[in-house]
């Protein structure tokens, strides 16, 4: 970056000098802190006390996950500096380049987790899911099992991310801070209606960010959400010596055994099996996959071949165009390439895979799930005339749970992951947070 020593940074690192500031998160109807989030700063008057200077330096230099693993542990010893007994909830933020399987904290600050000292809720973006979808699930999984919570940050930046919630099953879901200040909108009520829904069937909680003023407040509830953030409450600072009472914001568990085997086993334990011949699945998976045309960006489409081969021609060419339009579109097979057409994601499935025998085509979205799973019986004979034990269903639970078994397969792209510009960092990096 012109105009910055990248040495500087590497002091920086080396003497442990970035530090957390805290900005409150309140109750929208007592205006009472339920928790804060973290906030990244270098030294006061250094080129790095602005978030997006240090990460963007970060990011040129090839060290955003050694920069994001200290604002995290930054966090954490800040809270733990504080003197009071009582214990509660601090929002950290995790760049999609540090999940790469490794621990997201480390040993010391695991255990302070444990001992329920400071109870984390770990912030997600969409970008984690699409870049490193089997790394994220795995890193979701291991963070529940220590009893950190789960948001999924910046909802309305991206609608792809409105797609992703069922995946990451968040237990906080926060609202961009535009959602709160713009003037309202079709797409601001299509993201409220989604949001609401997967509040309720979920349980999750809906924080608004970005509160200034008391018509943003008033936004912000009238969007359905019972917590608030932004400088209506509070500016980002030390934590203050004598807060409201705090209330812990718990994290859920999600249902055990949500993923285990192949979509095949997951809803055939649910649902009655059928039998047909390839000609009449086909049929039924073209108007699945013309779903997702409508849906768009709000949809994601994942479906296997068996064999590569099988993903070919106007199959290729349909799925490309449908890349362009939804959040994520997902081709698994035997020697299926990374990217088997532009746009969409290769899954190559091991020889012994079960799921080599499936065909299944599932599609996800706010406000339509369905899955159609079938497993070749090994006729022989014309290609057409094949034909496959099948099941089709649009429960929501059983869908996701399908489409997550098939995700968790994805291979994630290894290597860094290319810089943002600033003006892409996630609202809570941002220098006005």
């Amino acid at each position: 970056m012109p105009g910055v020593d990248l040495g500087e940074l590497r002091q920086l690192l080396d003497a442990g000098g970035i530090r957390a500031v805290y900005q409150p998160i309140v109750d929208l109807q007592s205006l009472e802190p339920v928790a804060y989030e973290a906030l990244a700063r270098g030294p006061v008057g250094s080129p790095f006390e602005a978030p997006d200077r240090l990460f963007a330096t970060a990011g040129a230099a090839g060290v955003t996950a050694e920069v994001d693993a200290a604002c995290r542990a930054a966090a954490i010893d800040g809270a733990v500096r504080d003197t009071r007994t009582d214990p509660f909830t601090l929002f950290v933020n995790v760049e999609p380049g540090s999940i790469d399987g490794s621990p997201l904290f480390e040993l010391p600050q695991q255990e302070i987790i444990l001992r329920d000292r400071v109870r984390v809720v770990v912030e997600l973006t969409e970008r984690a899911l699409t870049e490193r979808p089997s790394d994220l699930l795995a890193a979701v999984a291991w963070l529940r099992s220590r009893g950190v919570g789960v948001a999924l940050d910046d909802i309305g930046v991206d609608r792809r991310s409105l797609a992703l919630m069922p995946f990451i099953r968040p237990d906080v879901i926060k609202l961009d801070m535009a959602l709160v200040q713009d003037h309202a909108s079709a797409r601001m009520a299509a993201i409220a209606n989604a949001v609401g829904a997967e509040s309720e069937r979920s349980g999750a909680q809906v924080l608004a960010e970005g509160i200034e003023t008391d018509r943003h407040l008033e936004r912000a509830i009238s969007l359905g959400a019972t917590l608030g953030q932004g400088w209506l409450f509070g500016r980002p600072d030390d934590l203050p010596a004598a807060p409201a009472r705090r209330a812990v914001l718990k994290a859920r568990r999600p249902p055990s055994g949500q993923a285990l085997g192949t979509p095949f086993r997951i809803v055939s334990r649910n649902r009655e099996l059928r039998r047909a011949a390839k000609a009449v699945l086909v049929r039924r998976s073209r108007q699945l996959e013309a779903q997702v045309e409508q849906l768009g960006a709000e949809a994601v489409l994942l479906s296997t071949f068996q064999e590569a081969r099988f993903f070919d021609g106007a199959t290729s060419d349909g799925y490309r165009l449908l890349a362009e339009r939804a959040a994520l579109v997902g081709a698994f097979g035997r020697g299926m390439p990374d990217e088997p057409a532009p746009g969409v994601t290769g899954g190559a499935l091991d020889a012994v895979d079960p799921l080599g025998e499936e065909w299944n085509v599932i599609v996800l979205s706010p406000h339509f799930a369905a899955a159609l799973v079938a497993r070749d019986l090994g006729d022989d004979g014309p290609d057409e005339a094949r034909r496959f034990d099948f099941a089709m269903t649009y429960d929501r639970d059983v869908v996701a749970a399908a489409a997550s078994a098939l995700v968790s397969r994805v291979v994630p792209q290894l290597g860094p992951v290319p810089d943002l510009p600033t003006w892409m960092l996630p609202s809570s990096l941002a220098s006005r947070a």
